[in-house]
Parts: structure tokens; C-alpha cells; sequence
């Protein structure tokens, strides 16, 4: 381990200056990594074919985005051990009484003494298995909603994220509790965070996404390689945000934050913006001014990080990454519509008669996803199959990664004014719909139609029999 801890945890500025780089967007390529104990001769050469474009079923599963950092046994002997060592482990941060999970209290040397507490656990903070585990947060009021089918469409975003949480073998927090009573609605999102990097010192990244974010490609994985010398990860413009300053120039909505000091400092001042400072009303009048065609003198989360990061180039700027390179979040009235012809697209792979698309026609174990996952992602990327960058964009018919469906307000009653009801609704029931699709295919049903609860069975060898 580096003998500085924030060099094994936090992404630091490049030595020559505070000048924030511009963002090059690499194309993305799936993971090929075998999976674990798998890394023997076979799996070297699927993997590639697989980069060549073979789209066989053979390839072997790549490695998830997490991989459990404590294995556990489930014999008597071993629960008894492990019941017996309770509390005699070495001392860590946790056994400091002044340390509060709480936002309002900072704290200092995070990197270090995250970097003790892997020791103490034989973790290495280098290692895959720490480098790349996330653990997904996201949340709810504790009250119910206003609007009537309010809690049923939280429910089933809930399910949603479960789905993909368990397709992709990540830990999911959902959160129904305000942990600093001040801080609600959309500020909520900073004290769950806060007090999780506590409580996950195992985990490196965390993952907020909003309730009302759809995940509609069940296979698509965070390229987390792209996003090694940076610690927060938003989909956003450079231009918007740093020439324009446009409060609009990202969304807040679903982002990726390293557990790292760097980001709790940010949050420190990301919250101080917030309606649990004294200096609120100010900041309202701050972002309003600064920001342009900021509509009101209200301190939103967005603006307030929009602030930050453009006044602030070199302290915050220089280690966020603005992702536009795919739908990390995308603007649901720009997807929906198109999510039929997606599917077709998709489907149409699967007919053709070569032995990979039969191979995706197979039936299989939903264990399995990540290996099909991949396979399919070679087919829909080679050999003219579906244009567009993996995880979906403006351009091609790809599968979009997230649908957020800001401004529809599902749980509070009325969207925003310029969009009905209705259209939301169909909107979120579609979009839904559409996952759930990719999930129902390993149970042997899929939905009758887009806006239908039913669902019906599939034949064998679907898509090509119909």
C-alpha cells in the first residue's frame, strides 16, 4: 500500500498546474475479465473472440462490477467462531466516540482511517475486489405520497432497481428515513451518503440514483475503468457547466461518488449550500444570479453542485468526469417513444440463424446473466446489429442505461406543468414494462403489450418462433 492513504483512495489533480483538463471520451468496450476462478486457458481465448466480435455463448462470464471482499460459511462451527470473535477485533474508527455518522459533523483523515479498517480485515485498498465494488443508494419519504398511485409507482421503481441490483450482483440501500430533518426532498440524498461511506468503508464507490430513475438496459454495466482518476461521476456537458454556467448543465439525479476524503469534503460544502445552513436563503440568491436562467431564488441540490464545480474548477472541477458519452441518466420524454423500435432492433439480432444469435435464443439460468449480457452486447455491436454507443444515446437504437423521469413528480402529485398526467404516466408504465421484459425472458414471460400488466408466455426459441 502507498504510504500516503489518500493516493490508495481518492483520484488526485495531475501534477503542472490547475488547469481542469478536457474529458476525452474513450469508446467503450465490454468487460472481457474471466470470473474469478475461471482465468484458465479457454477463457483467455472466448474473451478474445469476444473483443473480435464473436458473439458465442461460450464466452466465459466477466467479472461484476462488485465481488464479495468476506466470504462466509453457513456451518454451525463457523457461526460459532465468528459469534465468538464478535467485538474482538482490532480497534478501528468505529471504537471513536467522536466520529458521527451524522452530516453535520465533519470528519477528517477519512482516507487513512478507511485504509486501517481494510487492514484489519486483510483487505487490500488495490485490490479488484475493493477497487471495483459499488454499493447503490437511493430512497423515499418515510410519509406516504400525495398523489394516488404514488406509492404503487415507487414500489415498482423499487423493483426495478432490485432487479438490476440482483442481475449485476450489487448491493442496493434503499433509504426511507430523513437523517437530517432539515434536508429533505432532493437534499435527502447527501446524509444517506454521508452516513453510508461509513458504513461501507469496504465499498469504493457509491451510487445514488433517484427514485424516479427507470433502469431499462438490464445488461449494461458502469465502465468503471473510464473513471479511475476522477471521484464524481454526473451526467453533464463541460461547456454548459464551466463556459455557460447553466444550472441545467447536469443533472444531480444519479451519480457515482468515490468513498474517499475529497468527497466528503464535497459534500461538506455541497450541504452548506443547503436549507440546513443559516446562509440558505443567501445561497438561493447566489445561484440565481450566477447561474444562468436559473428561474428562482431557491438553492437546489443541482445548482448548488453547478456552483461548486464552476467556481471552483481546480478544487472540484479537475476530478469530476461530465459523462455524455452514454444514457448514464437520459431524459425520459426523449426515450420512451423510441423504446418499441429498440426492442424490435434487438430482437432482430436474436432471429438471425447464425449460431451466436441461437445461442443468445437459449434458455438459461438467471445466474447466467452477466455471461449473456456480454455475448449479447457483441452482437448487437458487430456486424451491423444495432447502432448507437452500449449503454444508449441520442444517436442509435441501443438500450438506453437509466430513463429518468424528472419533472414527472410521481409521488407528489402534479408534474410539471409541461407535462400532463397522462403522458407521464404511460411514459413510466412503458419504460418499466420495458425492463421488466428483459427480466420476465429467464422466468419464460414477457408483458402482453408495452402498456399492459399482463403478461404472456414465451415459446421455446423466442424471438425466432413466434
Amino acid at each position: 500500500m502507498a504510504s500516503d492513504p489518500a493516493s490508495a483512495f481518492c483520484a488526485t489533480p495531475a501534477k503542472g498546474g490547475g488547469a481542469r483538463p478536457p474529458h476525452r471520451l474513450p469508446p467503450m468496450v465490454p468487460p472481457g475479465r474471466a470470473r474469478e476462478l475461471l482465468a484458465f486457458a479457454a477463457g483467455a481465448v472466448a474473451s478474445a473472440l469476444l473483443l473480435l466480435c464473436s458473439t458465442s455463448i461460450l464466452s466465459p462470464t466477466p467479472a461484476p462490477n462488485i465481488v464479495s471482499t468476506i466470504p462466509f460459511s453457513s456451518t454451525t462451527s463457523s457461526a460459532a467462531a465468528a459469534t465468538a470473535d464478535v467485538g474482538k477485533d482490532p480497534r478501528t474508527f468505529y471504537d471513536d466516540p467522536s466520529l458521527s455518522y451524522s452530516v453535520s459533523h465533519r470528519i477528517t483523515a477519512w482516507d487513512a482511517k478507511r485504509a486501517a479498517w481494510l487492514r484489519t480485515r486483510g483487505l487490500d485498498a488495490g485490490a479488484p475486489s475493493v477497487r471495483r465494488r459499488v454499493v447503490m443508494v437511493s430512497g423515499s419519504q418515510p410519509e406516504p405520497c400525495k398523489a394516488t398511485t404514488g406509492d404503487h409507482l415507487l414500489l415498482r421503481f423499487l423493483k426495478n432497481k432490485l432487479d438490476y441490483c440482483r442481475l449485476n450482483r450489487i448491493p442496493l440501500l434503499h433509504n426511507t428515513a430523513h437523517l437530517a430533518p432539515t434536508m429533505v426532498a432532493y437534499w435527502a440524498k447527501i446524509p444517506i451518503l454521508r452516513a453510508a461511506m461509513v458504513a461501507h468503508p469496504d465499498a469504493e464507490w457509491l451510487w445514488w440514483v433517484d427514485a424516479d430513475a427507470v433502469f431499462t438496459d438490464m445488461d449494461f454495466s458502469l465502465p468503471l475503468d473510464r473513471y479511475e482518476n476522477h471521484n464524481l461521476v454526473v451526467y453533464g456537458w463541460d461547456g454548459e457547466v464551466y463556459e455557460e454556467r447553466s444550472w441545467v448543465g447536469l443533472n444531480a439525479g444519479v451519480f457515482l461518488i468515490r468513498n474517499c476524503q475529497w468527497s466528503l469534503d464535497l459534500m461538506d460544502a455541497w450541504a452548506a449550500m443547503g436549507p440546513a445552513s443559516p446562509e440558505y436563503a443567501r445561497w438561493g440568491k447566489t445561484v440565481h444570479a450566477e447561474l444562468q436562467g436559473k428561474p428562482d431564488e431557491e438553492s437546489d441540490d443541482q445548482s448548488a453542485l453547478v456552483y461548486l464545480l464552476s467556481k471552483h474548477p481546480a478544487r472540484w472541477g479537475n476530478l469530476t468526469f461530465l459523462e455524455s458519452g452514454y444514457y448514464f441518466q437520459g431524459y425520459w420524454a426523449e426515450i420512451v417513444g423510441r423504446l418499441d423500435g429498440v426492442a424490435k432492433r434487438y430482437e432482430d439480432v436474436e432471429r438471425r440463424r447464425s449460431s451466436s444469435s441461437s445461442g443468445l435464443r437459449r434458455r438459461h439460468a438467471e445466474r447466467e446473466h452477466l455471461r449473456y449480457a456480454a455475448a449479447r452486447d457483441a452482437a448487437v455491436r458487430c456486424g451491423g446489429g444495432v447502432p448507437g454507443p452500449a449503454g444508449g444515446g441520442q444517436k442509435g437504437w441501443r438500450r438506453p442505461f437509466v430513463t429518468h423521469f424528472t419533472g414527472c413528480q410521481p409521488c407528489g402529485g402534479a408534474p410539471d406543468r409541461k407535462y400532463t398526467r397522462r403522458r407521464c404516466g404511460e411514459g413510466i408504465r412503458r419504460a418499466l414494462a420495458f425492463a421488466d421484459d428483459q427480466v420476465l425472458r429467464n422466468y419464460g414471460f414477457r408483458h402482453a403489450a408495452p402498456l399492459s400488466d399482463s403478461v404472456v408466455p414465451l415459446p421455446f426459441d423466442y424471438p425466432a418462433a413466434q
